[in-house]
Formats: structure tokens, C-alpha cells, sequence
């Protein structure tokens, strides 16, 4: 796997235990935690709701779903 493919997963990964440890979180909350542009936060939010793990109860807020996730190192 390619270095920046493992970032990037490894980002994703970050951000929805952030929003499952935090409960509805907005995408500006996303974007200060890990310093990156909103787009960025986007994409890999639309990553999470492509695989039902996270939805938006209303504009630009998330939370998690609840489907069972089994995480891996």
C-alpha cells in the first residue's frame, strides 16, 4: 500500500473514533482537531457515509451510526 494511501486511512479511522468519542461533532470541529483544510475533512466524511458509519443529522454536524465496526491496528 502506498504511503499516502496509509495516511489517509489511517486519518479516516482518526476521525470517526474522534466523532465517536465526542458524539455530533461539526465539520469545523473536524477540521481544528487535525489541521486540515475543510475539504480534506469532506472527503474523507463522504468516505465514512458511503460505508453507513457515520451520518448528518444537519447541516455540516455528524455523528456516528450504529453500525458495528471492527477495528484494527
Amino acid at each position: 500500500m502506498k504511503p499516502s494511501t496509509n495516511r489517509m486511512l489511517n486519518r479516516i479511522k482518526s476521525v470517526y473514533l474522534y466523532i465517536k468519542n465526542n458524539g455530533t461533532v461539526t465539520t469545523q470541529d473536524l477540521v481544528e482537531e487535525f489541521g486540515i483544510t475543510p475539504r480534506t475533512i469532506q472527503r474523507d466524511l463522504n468516505v465514512l457515509v458511503y460505508n453507513d458509519l457515520v451520518k448528518s443529522p444537519s447541516r455540516g454536524k455528524w455523528t456516528t451510526t450504529q453500525k458495528k465496526v471492527k477495528m484494527t491496528s
